[in-house]
């Protein structure tokens, strides 16, 4: 029997190992447990609850095996690159990242622990060729399988938009409008209210990051605010917070605004043309001096997506992706292809593939 822990430091990392769990319960070799993080929430500016617990009685009551262990495991799988990596022992460490953007995150924090060996599995080219920029290709192992999080996109009838637009009471006549701001840097500090100059020509779906509501690394403000918007305008749907997958609704949506989140690459995994909100600041970066985005914002998807600096061309830009030129159409199939490989809804058999390999190699040691 392999023992496999998926280390689910924060809830929403959930939609990124759902597919691969389910993957690995077809194989009766492997034995699945789930660690869950505190993943608190702050309260009062200063209070900060565990989540845990309330985490736990979900996974628990959906049929999940919970583990208070991190070591003893063969294999444990992340989202994000280990928190204090000696806890879990020597297993095989499989990185199968929560987001699909832009953000260096995912490949600093892996670096950063120099001693620690990675399997990482990227969504497509890209990703590797800006690791190979770094001269970090040899700082773990890589595989270009495609993600697992991007899988139930691609599953034929797993979403029902009829049914999501009904839930909603969303107009059937008019176009769906998903705004999905991150948390830190973000465009909500930018749109604010301009966002419902929308509203009169298109249903607005609001989704914001957990992050956004959980007050540590975002002010609550930013759900607060947007709460407000919600309840004084009808053609407004603001997804609850304890709704942390977003693919329903950008499975629904018929363009997405959004900054420097995630969502703008899985949108364009969906073959579909958004809108960027290039932020003012041309310096992000992290404490280490190492740039916070992968490319410029103003060079993310040109040519393709519609980018905007200000709030009064939020209008004009969602016309602009609804109704695209032929050569943004022919953009957009080349970065899809550059960005991705196999959208075809079996990333996760082919990761499963890899582990499979890896542990009998491992074995053999």
């Amino acid at each position: 029997m392999i023992k496999v822990l998926f280390d689910l430091k924060k809830e929403y990392y959930f939609t990124s190992f759902y597919p691969l769990i389910k993957e690995l319960e077809k194989d009766k070799k492997y034995e699945i447990w789930i660690h869950v993080g505190k993943d608190p929430k702050r309260y009062g500016g200063l209070i900060s609850i565990s989540q845990r617990k309330r985490i736990v009685s979900w996974l628990e009551s959906s049929g999940y095996r919970i583990s208070d262990r991190t070591s003893g495991y063969d294999v444990v799988i992340c989202g994000d690159a280990l928190k204090n990596p000696a806890k879990y022992g020597n297993p095989l460490r499989i990185h199968i990242d929560h987001g699909v953007g832009i953000k260096t995150l995912r490949i600093r924090n892996i670096v950063k622990q120099k001693s620690v060996h990675y399997h990482l599995f990227l969504e497509g080219r890209y990703w590797f060729d800006y690791i190979k920029s770094l001269g970090w290709q040899d700082r773990a192992s890589f595989y270009l399988t495609g993600l697992p999080k991007l899988d139930p996109l691609f599953w034929k009838n797993y979403y029902n938009d009829e049914n999501l637009r009904a839930r909603l009471r969303l107009n059937p006549n008019k176009k769906t409008i998903l705004f999905a701001p991150s948390y830190r840097p973000s465009c909500i500090n930018y749109l604010r209210e301009k966002i419902l100059d929308l509203v009169p020509k298109y249903n607005l779906v609001i989704k914001l990051h957990p992050y956004s509501w959980g007050g540590k690394y975002a002010p609550h403000s930013h759900h607060r605010f947007y709460e407000r918007v919600a309840r004084k305008n009808s053609g407004v749907f603001l997804i609850s917070n304890n709704e942390y997958d977003i693919y329903p609704y950008l499975h629904l949506a018929d363009t997405v605004i959004s900054d420097t989140s995630s969502v703008i690459n899985e949108f364009l995994a969906l073959n579909r043309i958004g809108i960027i909100y290039v932020l003012p600041d041309k310096k992000l970066k992290h404490s280490d001096g190492m740039p916070i985005l992968s490319i410029e914002q103003e060079e993310w998807l040109k040519g393709a997506f519609v980018h905007i600096d200000t709030p009064d061309l939020v209008v004009e830009a969602v016309e602009k992706a609804l109704n695209p030129t032929a050569r943004m159409k022919e953009r957009l199939q080349y970065y899809r292809n550059y960005f991705f490989t196999g959208l075809d809804g079996k990333s996760a058999m082919r990761v499963k593939s890899e582990i499979d390999r890896l542990t009998v190699e491992s074995s053999r040691q």
